[in-house]
């Protein structure tokens, strides 16, 4: 092998230095490099202002729609109408739609844009549609052409198809893990929503979820409010109106219609033979009034006030008419009621009432309606039981004071008696004016009766012509008189009008 000697190998560096001295034809390169670095700075600088200018006017929507909800408590719906017109804007779809979820339907609560939407509360079904997905799955759903996606989404296809859009973006609304409703977007061309605008779509979303849950709790401070106003008021006319049982109840169905958003609401009390009749009502007409008098209401399965008797517990019944059991057909036709709850009034375990409240379309009553009708039944029964009570001590205060006239009026006889040997006028006046007295007679005759008769012995407060006539001559007692009837069957007898008797005559 041959090989390079070092003095060799240091000219050849040499000469390949030499040889990359001149730099000039490389100078074009060097401004070439430049000028690409510049075209980049300018770029990335466009991108960052973009961005920027984004960000600022997220930061707007975001800023202006909890302005609204600042602005605005309690006022869902002028909260609702800014997301959906921010999320229009903001994120470049052509229309938005926020709805509400009610069972297994998706009700329309806002809507914003020119392409055609169903109405405001409108149902969708959760099944075939994509805003039904978003809610089961809780998760943002895109679809790009929604028209072309007959099998998986045929119901929200045949919709895209009927209204003439293609991309549609759901998002839900959740509070908490539970799925509230959802935002939508929609482009009639398919175009898909960036990341950007699906995170600010989220953004909107959790605004919708602040206004929807600030209205509720608002909602329900106002409702037990307006529970502790009535309820406090149904106790102020209890405790002033102790004796005037209908005052209450009449305030209780009162109560219970408003507070509850009834049309009407009774309180039906057990009569005679068992049936139950209406002892206050609210909201009937004269007409239903006048019928259910003449028709009480026997407790059986055909009726929620039978059932609520029988069953002894709440009957909730959302529409009479589609009930098999319900049988009370005219009655409902002329009181024109189609939800009706009924609460048994309980007292130690036996029902003494039923209060009813009703309205005339199909609306079920809320768990707080119903807790609330609940509270109102208590009440009547401390309003009834205290009036029960009230008119116990009023009887036993009557009698104690009949007893105790008896007993003055037994001893004025005795003593006249006493104090009288031998002598029987005084001992007559003396009883005939205590039974006179006592029985709130007008005026009293004592008769002897002998075999010519019936004779005058004594009177108190009789009229001088009647006293007169009866001493003139004795009586023959008729047998259909009073005083004939005690002769013949020796026991007490009253006629109850002695005009139209014709002893009398």
């Amino acid at each position: 092998m041959r090989r390079r000697s070092r003095a060799s190998g240091k000219q050849a560096k040499a000469r390949r230095r030499k040889a990359e001295v001149p730099k000039r034809r490389n100078a074009p390169n060097a401004l070439h490099h430049s000028s690409s670095a510049a075209a980049r700075n300018e770029t990335e600088v466009a991108r960052l202002s973009r961005e920027l200018q984004e960000a600022r006017e997220q930061q707007a929507a975001t800023a202006e729609v909890l302005s609204v909800i600042s602005a605005s408590p309690g006022e869902l719906d002028q909260v609702l109408d800014a997301v959906v017109r921010s999320a229009v804007r903001f994120c470049g779809a052509d229309d938005a739609a926020i709805h509400r979820l009610e069972g297994q339907y998706l009700r329309v609560a806002a809507h914003y844009g020119p392409v055609p939407y169903h109405g405001i509360g409108y149902g969708i079904r959760l099944g075939g549609t994509v805003n039904g997905r978003a809610v089961l799955e809780q998760t943002p759903i895109q679809v790009a052409d929604l028209q072309a996606e007959t099998e998986e989404f045929p119901e929200g296809s045949k919709h895209a198809q009927e209204m003439g859009f293609r991309t549609t973006l759901s998002v839900p609304l959740l509070r908490e893990g539970a799925a509230l409703g959802t935002i939508n977007l929609r482009r009639v061309e398919a175009k898909p929503f960036t990341n950007k605008q699906i995170a600010l779509l989220q953004t909107f979303a959790a605004q919708a979820v602040i206004a929807i849950e600030n209205t509720r709790l608002l909602s329900e401070l106002r409702e037990s409010l307006q529970q502790q106003t009535a309820t406090a008021d149904v106790l102020k006319v209890i405790s002033r109106s102790t004796f005037d049982l209908q005052t209450v109840l009449n305030t209780l169905v009162e109560s219970a219609a408003q507070l509850c958003d009834a049309d009407s609401a009774a309180i039906y009390r057990p009569a005679e033979e068992g049936v139950y009749r209406h002892q206050a009502t609210c909201g009937y007409s004269s007409e239903y009034i006048d019928y259910m008098r003449l028709h009480p209401l026997t407790p059986n399965r055909g009726s929620v006030l039978g059932r609520a008797v029988l069953e002894q517990q709440v009957i909730h019944v959302e529409d009479v008419l589609a009930d098999p059991n319900y049988q009370l057909k005219e009655q409902r036709a002329i009181g024109g009621y189609r939800t009706t709850l009924g609460v048994p009034l309980m007292r130690e375990g036996t029902s003494i009432g039923v209060i009813l409240v009703s309205r005339s379309v199909v609306k079920p009553f809320t768990d707080k309606q119903i807790e609330l009708v609940t509270i109102f039944a208590d009440q009547a029964v401390i309003a009834i039981e205290n009036a029960r009570l009230f008119e116990a001590e009023q009887q036993r205060t009557r009698e104690l004071t009949e007893s105790l006239e008896q007993q003055t009026a037994t001893a004025d006889v005795l003593r006249v008696i006493s104090s009288s040997p031998g002598e029987l006028e005084p001992v007559f006046n003396a009883m005939l004016e205590n039974a006179t007295r006592i029985c709130e007679a007008r005026f009293g005759s004592l008769y002897l009766y002998g075999e010519d008769g019936l004779t005058l012995a004594a009177a108190h407060n009789a009229p001088p012509a009647f006293a007169e006539a009866r001493r003139r001559a004795p009586i023959q007692p008729a047998p259909d008189m009073a005083l004939g009837q005690v002769i013949r069957t020796k026991e007490m007898a009253q006629v109850g009008d002695v005009a139209a008797t014709r002893a009398y005559v």
